[in-house]
C-alpha cells in the first residue's frame, strides 16, 4: 500500500526478509503508530502488503520534507537500516533524524557502535538494554495487543478449542523449540514434576527449523521413556497462538538467552502467571511473587522449585493470573508503547529556533 510521501513523516526500514521479533514488532506498530496519527511507512522486503508502505523509485522524494516539517524520521532496528539512514543523511544530505531502537544485550562491536553515535536519538526496549548503550537513550518497553491477547471467558471451553482435554490444568512453554529457548529446561522440569500431579498436562507449542529437528527428536524420545507422552504435548507452530494462551493455567519461559522476550507479556495478558529465567526484559515484566516468579537462568533445580508451588495450588495460578491480567493493562499496551515512541518523534520533528 503505497503512501504519498509529502505527507510521510516517519519512515521504518525493514531490510530482511526473514520473520523476526522485529518484523513483528513492526507489524504490530505501524498501523497504531498510524491511527495515532505519526504518518509512518514501511521501506523494504518482507513486511504483508496491508502496511504502508514505499518503493525505492520514492526515495528522490526523500530530498524534500514533508509538509510542515523541515525534515522526516528514519526508524532503524537494525544496523543493515542504520547505515543506509547515514547514507541518505550524511552523504546524499537528505533531511532525515535518524532513531535506532536496539533490543541487544550484550557489548557492541566497534562497527555497531560507530553506527549508533551517528544516530540522533536511540530507544532501548529495556534497562538491562540501556546499560550496554555507551551513550543516552529512552527505554520503552515493548507492549503488546491486549485484544489479540486477552483471557479466556470460559477456560473448560477454551482447553476445548484447541483440542485438549479440560479436565486437566496445562503449563505451556510457547516459541522455537532450540536449546537457546531453554525447551529442554521445560520438559525436563516436567519429567520431574508431573508424575507428583496427575491433574496436569504440559504442552509444547513452536516449531523446530531444520537445524533444530535432531534437538526436538531427542526431547520427544527422552518424554516418551519417562512415559509421558500423552501427558506433555508437542503440538507444532499455530497461527492462533492467543488461543493456546487461553487454554494454559500456568506459562514458562526457560530461554537461556533473550533479547526482549514477548511470550511472558502474551501469557500475563491472557490472565496466566509465568515462571520465567532472569533473561532479556523479565525481571522487567514480571512483579516477582505476584504475576508469575523468577528462577535462575539455565537451572533445572530452580525452575523445577519455580514451578512446584504453581502446580500443587491451581488456585495460586488464578490469582496470580488475575494479578497478571491487572498489571498488562496498567502498563503494557501497544498503545501505550506507539505513544511514547511518538514522543521521541515529536521532539525530534519539532521546529526550534536556531541559536
Amino acid at each position: 500500500m503505497s503512501h504519498d510521501l509529502t505527507k510521510v513523516e516517519v519512515i521504518a526500514p525493514h531490510f530482511k526478509r526473514r520473520l523476526s521479533g522485529v518484523t513483528s514488532t513492526v507489524i504490530q506498530l505501524v498501523p497504531i503508530q498510524n491511527r495515532l496519527g505519526q504518518k509512518v511507512v514501511t521501506f523494504g522486503p518482507g513486511l504483508p502488503s496491508h502496511l504502508p508502505s514505499m518503493g525505492y523509485a520514492a526515495l528522490p522524494a526523500l530530498w524534500r520534507p514533508p509538509a510542515g516539517r523541515r525534515a522526516r524520521v528514519w526508524h532503524a532496528r537494525r544496523n543493515i537500516e542504520m547505515l543506509p539512514g547515514i547514507i541518505l543523511r550524511d552523504v546524499l544530505r537528505m533531511p532525515l533524524k535518524l532513531v535506532f531502537t536496539s533490543a541487544s544485550q550484550r557489548r557492541h562491536t566497534g562497527w555497531t557502535k560507530w553506527l549508533i553515535s551517528k544516530m540522533d536519538r536511540v530507544i532501548a526496549v529495556c534497562q538491562k538494554t540501556a546499560s550496554y548503550l555507551e551513550r543516552e537513550s529512552t527505554v520503552i518497553l515493548h507492549g503488546i495487543d491486549l485484544e489479540r491477547f486477552s483471557p479466556a471467558a470460559d477456560k473448560a471451553a477454551a482447553k476445548a478449542t484447541v483440542g485438549l482435554d479440560p479436565a486437566f490444568h496445562y503449563v505451556g512453554c510457547f516459541g522455537r523449540v532450540r536449546h537457546q529457548k531453554g525447551t529442554d529446561l521445560f520438559v525436563d522440569s516436567m519429567i520431574r514434576l508431573l508424575p507428583e500431579h496427575p491433574g496436569w498436562k504440559a504442552v509444547v507449542a513452536g516449531r523446530a527449523t531444520a537445524k533444530h529437528v535432531g534437538f526436538e527428536d531427542e526431547l520427544k524420545a527422552k518424554v516418551k521413556a519417562a512415559g509421558l507422552g500423552d501427558r506433555i504435548l508437542f503440538v507444532g507452530e499455530h497461527t492462533n497462538i492467543n488461543a493456546w494462551y487461553r487454554a494454559l493455567d500456568l506459562f514458562v519461559a526457560p530461554q537461556r538467552w533473550e533479547g526482549f522476550g514477548l511470550t511472558p507479556l502474551e501469557a500475563m495478558a491472557t490472565g496466566v502467571p509465568v515462571v520465567a529465567a532472569d533473561v532479556g526484559a523479565f525481571a522487567e515484566l514480571i512483579l516477582d511473587g505476584k504475576t508469575g516468579c523468577m528462577v535462575e537462568r539455565g537451572s533445572l533445580d530452580s525452575f523445577a522449585a519455580g514451578i512446584r508451588p504453581y502446580l500443587a495450588d491451581p488456585a495460586l495460578c488464578e490469582r496470580q493470573g488475575a494479578a497478571a491480567l491487572v498489571h498488562m493493562r496498567q502498563n503494557f499496551s501497544i498503545e501505550r508503547e506507539a505513544a511514547a515512541i511518538g514522543a521521541v518523534y515529536a521532539d525530534l520533528l519539532a521546529d526550534r529556533p536556531q541559536p
